[in-house]
């Protein structure tokens, strides 16, 4: 039963751009956020953990833990505070790829 009417017709996107990560090409909208863009592709290991080597993924998605990281042109950025834009090129930080 829906309490309130459905209104995700109403909802419009960005235009679809495309990045890579890890070499794959990835579909985003521009604008997005690149941890959203890559968990909606089902990407969720994005480096592992330095102690155990444990796989890591978003998980506050807002900046404060790290534990999104990845590598864009040599820096390694917080992927929830990073914007999905065309051409994008995103390593993981995985010890084996």
């Amino acid at each position: 039963m829906r309490l309130t009417p459905d209104q995700s017709g109403l909802i419009r996107r960005a235009e679809k751009v495309t990045f890579t990560f890890d070499g794959a090409s990835v579909a985003g909208h521009a604008g997005e956020s690149l941890a959203v863009a890559l968990l909606r592709a089902g990407h969720l290991h994005l480096r592992d953990a330095p102690e155990d080597g444990a796989p890591r993924g978003a998980f506050c998605c807002m900046g404060l833990c790290q534990e999104c990281v990845v590598r864009i042109g040599g820096q390694v950025v917080e992927s929830c505070r990073s914007v999905v834009a065309s051409g994008l090129a995103v390593t993981s930080l995985k010890e084996q790829q």
